[in-house]
């Protein structure tokens, strides 16, 4: 289940820390229900409340029996340590057009591609207008 040190003793986790979601399903006509960090738990409910406090439950029991089994549940995301750093593949083509963006802005590529995953291109379109003033 990935890297031990992004894992807690099953005992301590708490299952209300964990990445929720609950969407409406149009073809099903319910709310479907799912918790990031476990995927194989669902609920599907004609209400809200009811799919999120299913899928919680469903969560919980998950949990219990990772514990019983002596398997490490994952930790929560919001309680993960991140380093900052992600390795990306992108096509050639790609990695020129954002080079020859970061270079006439002169700003690094990090920082263009940081910008960018952060909402910042409307930033960087707003300095490239100013600058051409």
């Amino acid at each position: 289940m990935g890297n031990t040190s992004q894992q807690k003793t099953t005992s301590a986790i708490d299952a209300h820390h964990y990445t929720y979601q609950v969407r409406w399903d149009a073809k099903s006509k319910q709310y479907q229900a799912t918790v990031a960090e476990l995927p194989e738990c669902t609920a599907a409910s004609p209400s809200q409340i009811e799919a999120l406090t299913t899928v919680e439950t469903e969560a919980m029991r998950r949990i219990a029996a990772m514990h019983a089994a002596g398997i490490p549940a994952p930790i929560p995301l919001t309680e993960r340590r991140y380093s900052g750093k992600i390795l990306l593949r992108i096509p050639p083509e790609l990695h020129r057009e954002l080079s020859i963006a970061a270079a006439t802005q002169h700003i690094s590529l990090n920082r263009l591609i940081a910008n960018r995953l952060a909402g910042g291109a409307a930033d960087e379109e707003t300095s490239d207008n100013q600058s051409d003033v």
